[in-house]
C-alpha cells in the first residue's frame, strides 16, 4: 500500500481509530493483522515468505537463548543462513546467473545456465536486516529472547517501516510494543505534523523533480551535457525527498500511537565530508552494516591496509545491498574508496588549511566538495546501466557554453523545481525540529501543508523508490 494514496489515508485513520479503542493485547493482533494487510496490497503470496522467516527467527531466538557453547553459534548460523537465502534467491540469482553466462561466453562455451521468472517482494532487504538485527542481538546478550509470537511478528510487520525502514534494533522496538499507550494529543499533533511534512517532500519535491529526471535519464542518448546535469542535481534532491519523505510518514504515523522510531536522515547535504554524509544518511542502514559486518571484520582494532580494506568491502557490500546490478556496486566502492582516501589524506598529509583560510570559506568548500562527491555518485545508481552511466558521465564533462536544456517543460516548470529545493534545503531541519504544543499554529502549518499537496502535488502511481530494495 503506497503512503501517497488516498487508500493509505483511509487505511491509517481506520487502523488508528481501532487501535485506541482496544485493551493491549487486542491492539497488537490489530497492528498485526493491518501490516498483514498492508503488505497483502503489493503482493499477496509473498507475505509467506515473511511468514516463513517469522517462525523461524521466533524459535531460533528462544533455542539461541537456552543454548550453549558452540550450539547457540550454530543456531545463529542457520538462523542467518535462512534469512540470507530468501534474499539471495530472490534478489541475486539472476544477477549471478547473467555475470555467471557472461564468464561462459567470454571463454567461448556454448553452456548457459537458465534465468528465472522472478519477482522481487517489496521490501525484503528490509526486513530481512530487521530480523537478522534481533537474532544477532540475542545471540550477543543483548536482548532477551520475545517469548510473545504475536508481538515478534509485529517487530518484523510493523506496517509504518515494514516495507522501507527505517531498519530497527529489537532494543528500540520490542519493549514499545509490550506497552499500553494512551491516548496523547501532543503525540497525536507531533506524528501528523511529521506525517505531513513527509508528504509534502514526496509528492510535492520528489515526484515534481522526477519528471524532469525520468525524461532525461531513461533516454540519455537523446539530451545534451547541460540537461543531464540538471536532471542530476534534480535525482539528488529526489531521491532524498523520495526517502526520508517515506521515514517521516513512517515516524509519524508510528508516532501517532505513541510509538518512536529511530530517526533515518539528518540533513545529510549539508555535511562536510563523506564520513558525516554517512553519519547522516539511512542511519538505520549505516548503523547496521557497522555492527554488524564492519566490527564484525575488525572494525578500526586491525592492521591500517586491512582496515581500509574492511571499509571499502563494507561500502561495496552496501552497494550490492540496494540492487542485484554493477552500477549499485559501482555506487557503493566509490563512496568506500572516499572514506579509504580520506583516511590516507588524515593520516599521511599534514597540510593545514586553517592556517590560510578562515573557518567559513573551509566549511563551504568542504560541504561544496562533499555534495559534489555524492552526486557524482548518484548518476550510478540512477542510471540503467553500465553503458548509460558512462554517456551521462561522458555528457556531463563535457558540457559547452552552446548547450540549453532541452526539455518538454517551461521555464516556470523548471524555476519552481528549483524554488523546491531551496524550500528543501531552507525548511527541512526547521519542520523536523517544529514544536506543536501551540494547537493554533500546528492547525495553520497542518493545513498549509494540506493544501499545497493538494494544489503541487503529483499524484500518480510513483511508489517510493527504496520499495525496490
Amino acid at each position: 500500500m503506497l503512503f501517497n494514496s488516498l487508500q493509505f489515508i483511509f487505511f491509517f485513520i481506520v487502523v488508528t481509530l481501532a487501535y485506541f479503542s482496544l485493551p493491549h493485547r487486542g491492539r497488537i493482533w490489530l497492528l498485526l493483522l493491518a501490516s498483514c494487510y498492508f503488505y497483502a496490497v503489493f503482493q499477496p503470496i509473498y507475505i509467506l515468505i515473511l511468514f516463513v522467516t517469522i517462525v523461524v527467527d521466533y524459535y531460533a531466538g528462544i533455542w539461541i537463548e537456552n543454548a550453549q557453547g558452540s550450539r547457540r553459534k550454530w543456531l545463529l548460523v542457520l538462523s542467518l543462513i535462512s534469512n540470507i537465502g530468501f534474499l539471495a534467491y530472490f534478489k541475486y540469482y539472476n544477477f549471478f546467473v547473467e555475470n555467471i553466462n557472461n564468464v561462459f561466453f567470454h571463454l567461448g562455451s556454448t553452456t548457459q545456465l537458465e534465468l528465472l521468472k522472478i519477482l522481487l517482494p517489496i521490501g525484503l532487504s528490509f526486513h530481512t536486516f530487521q530480523a537478522m538485527s534481533y537474532t544477532i542481538e540475542v545471540y550477543r546478550g543483548n536482548e532477551k529472547a520475545e517469548k510473545d509470537f504475536a508481538i515478534y511478528a509485529l517487530y518484523v510487520m510493523f506496517y509504518p517501516q515494514l516495507v522501507a525502514g527505517p531498519i530497527e534494533r529489537p532494543q528500540n522496538v520490542l519493549w514499545q510494543f509490550h506497552k499500553n499507550f494512551e491516548y496523547d494529543f501532543e503525540n497525536l499533533k507531533a506524528g501528523l505534523m511529521r506525517m505531513a511534512w513527509g508528504m509534502f517532500k514526496k509528492v510535492v519535491i520528489a515526484d515534481r523533480l522526477a519528471m524532469v529526471v525520468d525524461y532525461s535519464y531513461d533516454n540519455p542518448y537523446d539530451h545534451n551535457g547541460l540537461t543531464l546535469l540538471v536532471a542530476t542535481i534534480f535525482f539528488t534532491f529526489q531521491i532524498y525527498c523520495d526517502f526520508s519523505g517515506y521515514s517521516d510518514i513512517a515516524i509519524g504515523a508510528a508516532r501517532v500511537m505513541g510509538f518512536k522510531l529511530m530517526e533515518n536522515f539528518e540533513a545529510p547535504y549539508f555535511s562536510k565530508s563523506i564520513s558525516e554524509f554517512w553519519r547522516r544518511w539511512h542511519i538505520s542502514l549505516s548503523g547496521w552494516f557497522r555492527d554488524y559486518l564492519y566490527i564484525p571484520l575488525g572494525g578500526n582494532r586491525v592492521g591500517e591496509f586491512r582496515r581500509y580494506f574492511n571499509l571499502f568491502f563494507v561500502f561495496m557490500m552496501s552497494g550490492l545491498w540496494h540492487g542485484a546490478a554493477w552500477t549499485f556496486i559501482i555506487w557503493g566502492a566509490l563512496h568506500g574508496i572516499y572514506l579509504v582516501f580520506a583516511q590516507i589524506r588524515d593520516r599521511y598529509v599534514s597540510f593545514k588549511a586553517e592556517k590560510y583560510f578562515s573557518n567559513s570559506i573551509i566549511n563551504t568548500f568542504n560541504l561544496a566538495f562533499t555534495f559534489l562527491l555524492v552526486m557524482f555518485t548518484w548518476v550510478f545508481f540512477r542510471a540503467k546501466g553500465m553503458t548509460n552511466a558512462k554517456i551521462i558521465l561522458s555528457k556531463i564533462l563535457h558540457v559547452t557554453n552552446y548547450d540549453s536544456i532541452a526539455t518538454p517543460f517551461s521555464i516556470n516548470e523548471m524555476v519552481f523545481c528549483w524554488f523546491l529545493i531551496a524550500v528543501l534545503l531552507l525548511k527541512d531541519k526547521f519542520m523536523m525540529q517544529i514544536r506543536t504544543q501551540n494547537t493554533v499554529q500546528f492547525y495553520l502549518r497542518f493545513t498549509v501543508l494540506l493544501v499545497l499537496c493538494y494544489f503541487f502535488g503529483v499524484f500518480t502511481s510513483n511508489q517510493f523508490i527504496y520499495f525496490q530494495f
